[in-house]
Formats: C-alpha cells, sequence, structure tokens
C-alpha cells in the first residue's frame, strides 16, 4: 500500500494530492496521516516541491471542508440530523455525530474550527455547526486555513524527512499503511451495517 500511493502521487501530482484531501474531508477513502506524509516522501525524491504539496494539500481539505459548512448552514441542525438518520450511514454518520461537534464548537467557539482541523475524530464534521451558527465565511476560512496548512504541514514534513531511510520506511510501512486502509474499510462496513439496520437511538 507504500508503494501503491507513492506511485498515486507521482503520476498524478498536486492534483492527486488535492483530490484525495478532498475526498478525506468528505467521505475518508484514505486518511491524511498517510496522505501526506507519503506526499512529503515524493517531494523529498524531487518529483514534486515541498510547498506546493502543502498548499495542494490544504486546498484540498479546505475545500473539502465547504460541502459540510453549507450543509450545515443550508439544512440547520434539526433538518441534517433527520437528514443522517435516515441517509447518513452511508457516509457512517449519525445524529450523534452532529451533537458531538456541536458540543466541540459551542465549548471552544471559533477556534474549534482551527483545533478541529487537527483531530481525526472531529476534523469532518467541526464545519457542520460553524455553519449551523453562520460563522462569517472569512473567519470559517481563515481559521480552516490555518488549522489545515499546520496539520498539512506537519504531515509533508515528516514524510519528506523520512526520504532518506526509504527502504526501512517501506519495510515498515508497508504491511502498517495495508492494515489502516483494511481497518478503515472494516469499520466503515460494520457502521453502514450497524446504522444502516440495527438503528439509532438519538441521546
Amino acid at each position: 500500500m507504500f508503494d501503491k500511493i507513492v506511485e498515486i502521487v507521482s503520476a498524478s501530482g498536486y492534483v492527486g494530492v488535492f483530490g484525495l484531501m478532498l475526498l478525506e474531508n468528505i467521505f475518508p477513502p484514505i486518511p491524511s496521516e498517510l496522505i501526506m506524509p507519503l506526499a512529503g516522501f515524493v517531494a523529498a525524491k524531487g518529483e514534486l516541491n515541498l510547498y506546493g504539496v502543502v498548499l495542494a494539500g490544504t486546498a484540498g481539505s479546505v475545500v473539502g471542508a465547504l460541502p459540510w459548512y453549507y450543509a450545515g448552514a443550508k439544512l440547520g441542525e434539526a433538518r441534517l440530523k433527520k437528514w443522517s438518520e435516515r441517509w447518513g450511514y452511508w457516509l457512517t454518520m449519525c445524529p450523534d455525530d452532529i451533537d458531538h461537534a456541536s458540543r466541540w464548537f459551542n465549548r471552544h467557539g471559533k477556534l474549534a474550527v482551527f483545533f478541529g482541523r487537527l483531530m481525526p475524530a472531529v476534523r469532518t464534521l467541526i464545519s457542520v455547526p460553524a455553519g449551523i451558527v453562520k460563522l462569517p465565511m472569512p473567519v470559517f476560512l481563515l481559521y480552516s486555513t490555518a488549522g489545515s496548512l499546520l496539520w498539512t504541514a506537519l504531515l509533508t514534513l515528516a514524510g519528506f524527512l523520512l526520504e532518506s531511510q526509504y527502504e526501512k520506511v517501506a519495510d515498515y510501512i508497508n504491511p502498517v499503511s495495508t492494515g489502516i486502509v483494511i481497518m478503515i474499510v472494516l469499520i466503515y462496513v460494520y457502521r453502514l451495517l450497524r446504522l444502516r439496520f440495527g438503528g439509532h437511538k438519538q441521546t
């Protein structure tokens, strides 16, 4: 899986980094914790520019946050929770997930957008409460971009610095990255089946 992701990033360049990070924020097929370090690794090999990789990843992350922001702004909390209860299982999202993101936002205010972009469990849905309260778009973009830039830069730099240890890193990360992707798929299938057929009791 390590080699495969490296091949994809090498072949698709900045567009591929942008697209993968955009998808990761809407429906996470591969987590940014794998995407950006491997993109940084490709940059270290001289195939891409380090700063270009960080900017492409940050842009994809921010653009990927916008659909959830607009969903919150257009639908509102009550309608969005009803929608998630009926159809959210396809995204393994339930009303409790929206409640969790809303509590996080209410506790930290607009800073929740910044810190939420650094947290895997919150990153995707933190845009929802921001949209629900109609946080001004310039403020949302500022905090979302700042958080995404920091997260993306750290992950990319980690991969960039590991380039000299390619063989060792590949030996360890190949099985680990494959295991992570398999685990994500299994978790997705489990949550989909549980939410689809097991029902959901709102708290």
